[in-house]
């Protein structure tokens, strides 16, 4: 009894509102028939239309060949050429459609096609919604543009927005490039698009993935989010956020940018970077680093801003403003650094200092020389000033040799000779096996030729008629045993791949990684509508009004 009347009070309720919604609808009209037949006995209360139909429903014009009317529904059935005009800017046209006057919906079926001013929809199946101007489809579909051509397995279009949404696979199809996603919203009159999820956008010159981005077919430019990165034949992008301008071949990045070259077997990190792929140039900033692969043995290198130029095969980096480098047996720094990949030349320029094992070594200039066929280092040079300084093993003095010039070779990676050439200094710390202190060697001589062991001086070879002088630890004084131009810069010293930032970058890069972190914790959500897409039609009234006239 209890589920008969809950049936019978529902069955009421649906009643009241159908016919409380059927009072406030307003009537299809017929406006024209070539004839106008009624059967009661066969088809109660239908009207039998045929014959260039035409009805009018609340401003919405539809004809057809033949139709049947149910007055008492408010319902019309549509067969052969049917065609509905809402506003003169959206046409529907179908073999066969129907349309419910108190719904306000109409749906229509056989080679059924979608036109507005400024796109074509063909489908199987597509519903109207004219409460909502809404239409939908849920079989595989086609929208032509003037740009692009779309498919999808399912669509729906918002007359208001002039938008089409996509929550399955969906393709767009423009000649430079493809777009395919799951979920796509795209405004047909910005052109302006947008993915959620899974994305791609594909070309003959790059290819771009995304989990939350915007793209402007018109412009082609782009803003990508979440996971995404751009992949030209030889870089990787990638970072939290990027910007990107197909025509100008320009993509910038922010926060967490990474950028591997595959060619050259070199990362560029930062926080900041703009990449011209037509010029081969590159520019980072913001806790920038450039890391090269040597020998399994990464070369790391900062400066305030990393500038990369070039072609692969002939590709220059210069790092400049307190550049700074480290590898796992030598560290450096200076004001600017320019190295060259065709040359395999590393200049250090501005008070450069290079730590080598216990050895540092300075001048006025200095030239790292590498092996492109072996991708070791070759070969040093120090120009102007060169000066060797390494601490006593045992007590608190400094070894030190003193040139004007300094050549070294490099085996394995590893300084193992050296020639220190004109005025040339030492002061050396002489000890026997035991390392007890023999006496403090100062002495003068035109090349010395230094052999090292492990990165420390083994040997010492003075040439052309050398002046010598041993003296024992109590005859020479503190301020005798330092060369003139002396420095000890220990302090500077980079001893770790972090050692290379600067305090203010480290920070930098602590609040962005807090920032991430705390923006990863909050649920995906699509990006939200872009002001230049509301105002679109606003802004561009002229386009709007030849789309119109069409």
């Amino acid at each position: 009894m209890k589920n008969y009347f809950f049936f019978f009070t529902c069955s009421l309720l649906l009643l009241s509102v159908t016919s409380a919604f059927a009072q406030k609808a307003k009537q299809i009209e017929v406006e024209y028939a070539d004839h106008f037949d009624i059967d009661e006995a066969k088809l109660p209360d239908v009207a039998l239309l045929t014959g260039h139909v035409r009805v009018n429903h609340d401003g919405v014009i539809m004809t057809c060949n033949k139709a049947y009317f149910f007055k008492k529904e408010n319902y019309l059935k549509a067969f052969g050429e049917f065609h509905m005009v809402q506003g003169d800017t959206l046409h529907m046209t179908s073999d066969y459609a129907e349309y419910n006057g108190n719904m306000k919906q109409a749906f229509a079926t056989g080679k059924p096609v979608l036109r507005t001013p400024d796109m074509t929809l063909t489908t199987d199946t597509i519903h109207f919604d004219r409460n909502i101007q809404q239409a939908y489809y849920n079989s595989p579909g086609t929208i032509v543009n003037k740009e692009n051509t779309l498919k999808s397995k399912s669509g729906r279009y918002y007359a208001k927005e002039k938008k089409f949404q996509f929550l399955t696979a969906v393709t767009i199809t423009n000649p430079k490039y493809v777009i395919k996603s799951n979920h796509l919203d795209y405004y047909n009159n910005s052109g302006h698009a947008y993915l959620f999820g899974p994305s791609t956008i594909t070309s003959d010159k790059d290819y771009i993935y995304t989990e939350k981005g915007f793209y402007d077919n018109k412009k082609n430019v782009g803003h990508f989010l979440n996971k995404s990165y751009i992949r030209y034949k030889d870089r990787l992008i990638e970072g939290d956020s990027l910007y990107y301008d197909r025509t100008r071949e320009f993509a910038s990045a922010s926060r967490n940018v990474k950028i591997t070259d595959s060619i050259n077997k070199g990362l560029v990190k930062g926080h900041y970077a703009e990449i011209y792929k037509a010029k081969d140039s590159m520019f980072v900033t913001k806790r920038a680093v450039a890391i090269n692969i040597l020998e399994n043995d990464s070369v790391f290198i900062h400066g305030k801003r990393l500038l990369i130029t070039g072609k692969p095969e002939n590709r220059i980096l210069r790092a400049y403003n307190n550049a700074r480098f480290y590898k796992s047996d030598m560290s450096g720094k200076c004001d600017s650094i320019h190295s060259s990949q065709k040359d395999a030349l590393t200049k250090l320029i501005g008070r450069p200092v290079i730590w080598n094992g216990k050895n540092q070594m300075t001048g006025d200039v200095m030239h790292l020389i590498g092996n492109n066929n072996t991708e070791k280092l070759d070969s040093l040079k120090v120009l102007n000033n060169a000066f060797i300084i390494a601490k006593d093993t045992v007590g608190t003095g400094f070894n030190q040799v003193k040139g004007v010039n300094l050549y070294g070779k490099f085996k394995d990676n590893k300084l193992d000779e050296a020639d220190v050439v004109k005025n040339t200094e030492i002061v050396y710390f002489m000890r026997n096996d035991k390392q007890e202190l023999i006496g403090i060697n100062k002495s003068v001589s035109s090349r010395i030729n230094l052999k090292l062991k492990d990165n420390e001086i083994d040997e010492i070879t003075q040439f052309d008629k050398p002046d010598s002088d041993l003296y024992p630890e109590s005859k020479l004084p503190e301020n005798a045993r330092k060369l003139r131009g002396f420095v000890w810069r220990e302090d500077e010293r980079i001893k770790s791949k972090d050692d290379i930032f600067p305090e203010e970058e480290n920070e930098l890069d602590a609040k962005i990684q807090a920032e991430k972190k705390k923006a990863d914790l909050k649920p995906a959500e699509p990006m939200k509508v872009r002001k230049e897409t509301k105002d679109y039609d606003k802004n561009h009234p002229s386009e709007s009004r030849s789309k119109q006239s069409q």
